[in-house]
């Protein structure tokens, strides 16, 4: 069998520091902070009181209230972010064959909002069962995917990724493995997430996983910092086209570039915590590389999981030693989750478009509030607080998740 290359052809993205691509990028280069303090609801008797929220977000400016009132928050963001993209991709909807068009979207929670609102609603009302019919379908991981494929009419496989934060990532490679073997020509797909409510923000602290710095929220996400004390909550989406590079070349299709290397591994070692000499980080990169037949001296930019854990971000550091040796001190590294917050199930995809985007413009966007690096942490390039313009010609994206999931992507520009 012939395996297919596959390239990306068009990009969406709405974000804590931009509501499309371009306005993304600018809040990437300039290293803007999302976070803020929680609009949504009252914070107050959180133990963390911000999170990286969507800037001014009415549903109303993209859809009709209608259909807005059908959707939680997490399908919201996935049809914003797959229109743009697929208004960028340019397709022709007449001459598609829609039969080898797919859909596959990634969430790690899927409608916790949806869920916790009606289960509020349920227990305040002396639990009369007085549901809304469009409950479950809100709630459900798989429903994004859906709502996307019925917009654009898209008949060929369609499914959801659900792997905590690594969803979007395995989205993007299951897209990318079903065009490698020929079983179809083009895919809407990455992730969502809308995770900034009160069961998801009391169940993270709980955890003790988030950060804590209520006097500075904009300072709290520092990965590979000294000081940081855990993650910071973000919500959005991020879409990508892939499509089989012959099928794109013959629309005349803008290509921004080939995904050429994947790779998915198993911790099997904790529900929370990563292997502490990164294991499953180590492998899933080598796999990643081997996919893309490269050796790792052609990595230049590494656009890593970085979440500003103590553990991880020392787990991952120890990873990239282990499989880039000497080079990883001549590579560029930034976590763009310093700026965005962590996505959760849609990390992957906003960060895979980070990626991209860094490599189409030459330039690293920066890891944000690095003031003093962790001394447990390899003096690497990490890009801090301010952009690095370099020749950047393949890009490695890792996202790992609660439960042992790892994923890494490659990009190469054509």
């Amino acid at each position: 069998m012939e395996l297919k290359r596959v390239v990306v052809t068009g990009m969406g993205a709405l974000t804590p520091i931009g509501k499309n691509i371009s306005e993304y990028w600018e809040g990437l280069k300039n290293g803007v902070s999302g976070a803020a303090t929680i609009t949504r609801f009252d914070p107050t008797n959180f133990k963390t009181q911000f999170a990286c929220e969507v800037k001014g977000y009415k549903p109303t400016d993209y859809m009709h209230r209608r259909e807005a009132k059908r959707l939680d928050y997490y399908s919201q963001f996935a049809l914003i972010a797959a229109t743009e993209a697929y208004e960028d991709a340019n397709i022709d909807i007449e001459t598609l064959d829609k039969d080898r068009a797919g859909v596959i979207w990634g969430s790690g929670i899927g409608g916790i909002e949806t869920l916790a609102n009606d289960v509020e609603d349920f227990i305040n009302n002396n639990k009369i069962p007085r549901f809304n019919p469009f409950f479950i379908p809100k709630i459900i991981s798989d429903i994004a995917a859906g709502h996307i494929s019925m917009k654009y009419d898209f008949r060929g496989p369609n499914f959801a990724t659900v792997s905590a934060c690594a969803s979007s990532s395995h989205a993007i490679i299951q897209a990318y493995l079903y065009l490698k073997l020929g079983k179809a020509n083009m895919f809407i797909t990455g992730g969502s997430e809308a995770p900034i409510n009160q069961p998801s923000l009391g169940g993270f602290n709980a955890l003790r996983a988030l950060s804590t710095r209520n006097d500075n929220p904009e300072a709290a996400s520092r990965p590979f910092d000294v000081d940081r004390d855990g993650f910071v909550m973000g919500e959005g989406a991020g879409a990508l086209i892939l499509e089989e590079y012959e099928h794109a070349k013959k629309r005349g299709a803008k290509i921004y570039c080939e995904l050429v290397g994947t790779g998915a591994t198993g911790d099997a070692f904790h529900l929370t915590a990563p292997h502490p000499e990164g294991r499953g980080a180590v492998k899933v990169m080598q796999y990643a590389l081997e996919e893309a037949e490269i050796k790792p001296e052609l990595i230049d930019y590494i656009n890593p999981h970085g979440t500003s854990t103590p553990l991880g971000d020392v787990a991952e550091t120890k990873a990239i030693l282990t499989v880039f040796g000497e080079h990883a001190k001549k590579m560029s590294i930034s976590s763009t989750k310093s700026m965005t917050g962590h996505l959760l199930g849609g990390a992957g995809a906003i960060e895979a478009i980070a990626s991209i985007l860094a490599m189409q413009n030459n330039t690293v966007p920066p890891t944000i509030n690095l003031d003093n690096r962790d001394p447990e942490i390899a003096d690497l390039d990490y890009t801090a607080n301010i952009c690095k313009e370099r020749e950047i010609n393949y890009v490695l994206s890792n996202t790992f998740g609660f439960g042992g999931h790892n994923a890494s992507v490659i990009f190469k520009k054509i």
